[in-house]
């Protein structure tokens, strides 16, 4: 069965590479873990708009986090080792691995990140864009 997509208009060329993240994203957001929130904070005179994604990560120390760009893609890793000293009677809280990814839109930057009481908070500016415009010349051909 073939798939119809939004972005197949005849008048929405080049938009195929979104087609494709629009896709990596939808598998990625399945997983639940580690929750998250994305809140802006709204641009001042004196700040940019700043988009910031906070991840609850209770239990992870800032050596177990790992935050990297890959292309246009935010990565977030938490690898926790086992401590194999420790003798547990009961375990409910398992050291466990994640992956997180946030793909970005062309022109943002990467802030600050932040590792507070367990939640880890990463900024991410959006600069004001330039407003460009340039006018095309036309040729014209004599035949």
């Amino acid at each position: 069965m073939s798939r119809i997509s939004g972005l197949s208009s005849p008048f929405m060329l080049g938009f195929d590479e979104i087609e494709r993240v629009l896709d990596r994203v939808s598998k990625a957001a399945t997983d639940g873990y580690p929750p998250y929130n994305i809140e802006r904070i709204r641009r001042t005179e004196q700040t940019p708009d700043v988009i910031r994604i906070t991840l609850a990560v209770a239990g992870f120390s800032q050596d177990e986090l790992d935050i990297t760009l890959e292309e246009n893609q935010l990565v977030i890793r938490g690898r926790q080792a086992d401590d194999e000293e420790r003798e547990y009677l009961h375990r409910g809280i398992a050291a466990r691995q994640f992956q997180r990814s946030f793909v970005l839109a062309e022109g943002i930057e990467i802030g600050e990140a932040e590792l507070k009481n367990g939640l880890l908070s990463i900024n991410l500016i959006r600069p004001e864009p330039e407003r460009i415009v340039r006018k095309i010349d036309i040729s014209s051909s004599s035949e």
